[in-house]
């Protein structure tokens, strides 16, 4: 039996409805709802564009008010509460957003169209639906994960005040493992950060000081009442000694870090708002996650030595170095002094300040958010993170000045500690734009033909430039 003919009206009426089942999927694509209204379900179309404007709309008003009120942005991104919230919208908005998108496939009538027309509609369809609900879907993974990031390392604690307009914050970094994490760290420096500009100071406390003073009424000066002072006993011991002695610290998670927030208070002066304890593994990953960091290596690091052997060198010059390269040059001793390595940190905090752009965190979040977790433990509450990113922002603009507690300066085994209190105040009139009375700070080194010990500008001597330093980036 013969086909029967298509007659000429018959192409035509089909490319007609192939045409308007195709502008019924690119209508939801574009204002969602708006297939439902013209061919469909007044009601149903109602409700989704009411949702959809309802959106725009409420996005456009946290957009402008977010520019002119940055605080409101880190808050909703950094409060667990909305992110929930935030979690379940884009969920059910991908769910919707997908049925939409059947629903107006079925408006258009497949089953009249041609079978290539059909095949091409199903394909487009299931492309639209696959693209915008799995972007949805993948965008509610990411706040999830940021979620999960922030419970996890961020408690619920009680928010301290800035002292004198200033949050100052104990970092401490050091090595995992049962034997060394959280007790005897590298590296102790104290962010002084001012409250309104987020201008920092750096000051950095070398391991080995000893005979310091702890504050009246704390635990340690109970112990210690004529300083620190005794075999074995320098600032970063006293975490052994804490974790020794728990009973003195009732009510503290970690005695380590309170006994050491009490002995860096007392050689600065300083009262510290929150901790930070960095695990340099961890460090490791992070510097990975973000891609690495671009450091200025003067002179060749050594990778290993002292109690072991050298396995490698980190070759002079301007160059993005990895997560291990960067946590050997910061970390490595061989060929140069304790001084000289505390500088070489400071250009390397000084470095993920600069390098560690918004762009880069939106980018790499889930990278960089799992490192941290291994990276990061603190007592800083959830609460406040909304007002560090500010502060942070503020930062990133501005010179990150420097100042340690090292020789030539401070004799470390018998610190002047009135001297360090002059230094303490001195900077951070100087980072306010007031003048001090205390002993005028030396002129920075010239950058031509400066010496270096260990890739750092400087001498035991004569002291390292990023130790002293108005903007840190100078003396990278």
């Amino acid at each position: 039996m013969p086909a029967p003919t298509e007659r000429p009206g018959d192409r035509a009426a089909s490319r007609v409805r192939f045409r308007r089942a195709l502008a019924l999927l690119l209508m939801t694509l574009l204002l969602p709802g708006s297939a439902q209204l013209v061919a469909g379900s007044r009601r149903v179309g109602r409700i989704a564009l009411r949702v959809v404007l309802g959106l725009l709309v409420g996005t456009v008003f946290l957009v402008l008010l977010g520019s002119v009120w940055h605080g409101l942005i880190y808050f909703l991104a950094s409060n667990t509460f909305v992110l929930a919230v935030l979690r379940l919208g884009l969920c059910l908005l991908a769910v919707g957003w997908a049925l939409l998108f059947l629903d107006a496939w079925r408006l258009g009538q497949p089953l009249e169209l041609r079978q290539k027309q059909r095949l091409a509609i199903v394909g487009l369809n299931g492309v639209l639906c696959f693209s915008v609900a799995g972007g949805l879907l993948f965008a509610s993974h990411v706040v999830a994960v940021q979620r999960g990031f922030i419970a996890a390392m961020f408690g619920d604690g009680v928010a301290s005040a800035a002292t004198h307009g200033r949050y100052n914050v104990l970092l401490l970094g050091g090595d995992s493992g049962a034997d060394r994490w959280g007790l005897r760290p590298d590296s102790i420096s104290v962010a002084s950060i001012d409250q309104e500009t987020g201008q920092t100071i750096l000051f950095g406390l070398p391991r080995n000081m000893t005979n310091f003073p702890f504050p009246a009424g704390s635990v340690m000066a109970e112990q210690f009442p004529d300083g620190y002072d005794c075999e074995g006993c320098e600032l970063n011991s006293l975490s052994t000694f804490a974790q020794d002695n728990r009973a003195l610290f009732k009510g503290e998670d970690n005695p380590g870090v309170a006994a050491t927030v009490e002995g860096v208070e007392g050689i600065t002066g300083l009262t510290i708002n929150y901790y930070a304890m960095v695990n340099l593994q961890g460090f490791r990953s992070l510097v990975q996650a973000v891609g690495g960091l671009e450091l200025n290596v003067r002179d060749r690091i050594p990778i290993g030595g002292v109690g072991g052997p050298v396995t490698g060198y980190i070759e002079p010059g301007v160059q993005r170095l990895n997560g291990f390269e960067t946590l050997w040059f910061a970390r490595s001793r061989e060929g140069a002094d304790d001084y000289s390595r505390m500088a070489r940190q400071k250009c390397v905090m000084n470095a993920m300040l600069q390098q560690l752009s918004p762009r880069t965190v939106v980018t790499k979040f889930e990278a960089i958010a799992s490192a941290s977790e291994e990276l990061i433990s603190t007592n800083l509450p959830a609460s406040e993170l909304g007002t560090f990113a500010e502060l942070a922002m503020k930062a990133r603009s501005l010179p990150v000045r420097s100042v340690s507690f090292v020789p030539p300066a401070i004799n470390t085994s018998a610190p002047d500690i009135d001297k360090v209190h002059a230094m303490v105040q001195a900077a951070i009139d100087k980072s306010e734009g007031r003048s001090s009375g205390g002993t005028k700070a030396k002129k920075g080194f010239s950058r031509a033909g400066s010496t270096t010990v260990g890739g750092s500008i400087g001498s035991y001597s004569e002291g390292y430039a990023a130790n002293k330093a108005g903007d840190l980036s100078s003396a990278c």
